[in-house]
């Protein structure tokens, strides 16, 4: 089962900061001398501001094909945490490690903020945790001081909390396994790039993840498969499709690969399409999916919620439902096929347009 983490707790003490630019355009690294000390009264905020992209994201661990004693950012986590006074040293190599790796031409330079962080309470145990923050742009912040009695307006550039690009929380929690890691990238187009080269980190394939893994590897397959279909008049509604999926993972407490292909893809067909499907997914990610789990219910609603709040049509017409709507969408929606043009088509009912 996945850990509960709460952040309410936590307290930042201290920071190592660097300005990581990119080596192929002759950028330098420039980073800290010294730790930066962050005052008491500053600790508490400034640990909400750093933790707070990491609300609800999978596990992952760090992983090496030999040993974890030979794994760089396993390493410097493992030393900052036996002694505070390594935080500077580790801190700095975090940032050469991030330095040496930026290499492709699409990744940005940035700012990076690397902070311990205590009291993290991880299913009631207080630990202290590791914060690497990477922002990649500036914006501009305006501020209203008071000077001879009047008021002047200053403008800055800085690092807005809520744009930050990437980020890695590795928690003091199952370092024998590699550590309890949090990341994300935001950007996404380098996320190979923050996750596999820089972090050397692979998913906790605990059911959460898994569940939401097949759930959504799942929907993707059949909405692939049905756009690669002919409009026909007999044709089962998108979100028909889509709930076959999602009512097993609904209706079962084990999810089993070969019951899920038997029940819901059922022809010889659709199973080996589906299994390509899969094989694709794994060898992207760089690893291989349990045939067989715990299904977490939680991660379900979340998935049906998402695929029947929106509808993206080959015209280009995108169709947004509110939450009550989509969980009964045939209240409000009819589907059907107009035999002159060839095409679906759904008439939506409503009493009067609020827009006006």
């Amino acid at each position: 089962m996945s850990a509960k983490i709460r952040f309410t707790s936590a307290t930042a003490t201290g920071l190592v900061l660097a300005k990581v630019g990119h080596p192929q355009r002759n950028e330098p690294l420039q980073t800290s001398k010294e730790v930066f000390k962050i005052e008491e009264k500053d600790q508490e905020p400034l640990a909400a501001i750093f933790l707070k992209p990491f609300k609800n994201l999978s596990a992952h661990r760090f992983s090496h094909h030999s040993s974890l004693d030979q794994h760089e950012m396993n390493s410097c986590a493992a030393a900052i945490f036996a002694a505070d006074d390594g935080l500077l040293e580790k801190g700095c190599d975090i940032a050469k490690r991030l330095y040496a790796k930026s290499n492709h031409p699409n990744i940005k330079s940035g700012d990076l903020c690397i902070s311990l962080v205590r009291d993290i309470d991880i299913d009631g145990e207080l630990i202290r945790g590791l914060c690497i923050l990477k922002s990649e742009s500036v914006v501009p912040f305006l501020s209203i001081s008071t000077r001879d009695g009047d008021l002047e307006l200053h403008t800055e550039q800085g690092i807005n909390p809520e744009k930050i690009d990437k980020g890695c929380l590795i928690l003091d929690h199952l370092a024998s396994k590699g550590y309890y890691v949090l990341t994300f990238d935001r950007t996404g187009s380098d996320s190979r790039f923050w996750v596999r080269d820089f972090l050397g980190v692979v998913p906790v394939t605990d059911s959460p993840f898994l569940t939401n893994k097949y759930a959504n590897l799942a929907v993707a397959f059949i909405e692939k498969e049905k756009k690669g279909k002919p409009a026909a008049a007999d044709d089962t509604p998108p979100w028909g499709n889509s709930n076959a999926a999602i009512t097993y993972f609904e209706e079962k407490e084990n999810f089993s690969l070969q019951e899920f292909e038997d029940e819901v893809l059922k022809t010889p067909d659709a199973k080996a399409r589906f299994a390509e499907h899969r094989s694709k997914i794994e060898e992207e990610q760089g690893h291989k999916l349990d045939d067989s789990f715990e299904i977490s219910k939680k991660d379900v609603s979340n998935v049906k919620k998402k695929i029947r709040s929106s509808m993206k049509l080959d015209t280009g017409v995108e169709i947004r439902l509110k939450p009550a709507v989509a969980a009964k969408p045939d209240a409000v929606l009819e589907h059907g096929f107009d035999e002159a043009r060839k095409m679906k088509f759904i008439k939506i009912y409503f009493n009067e347009d609020l827009a006006d």
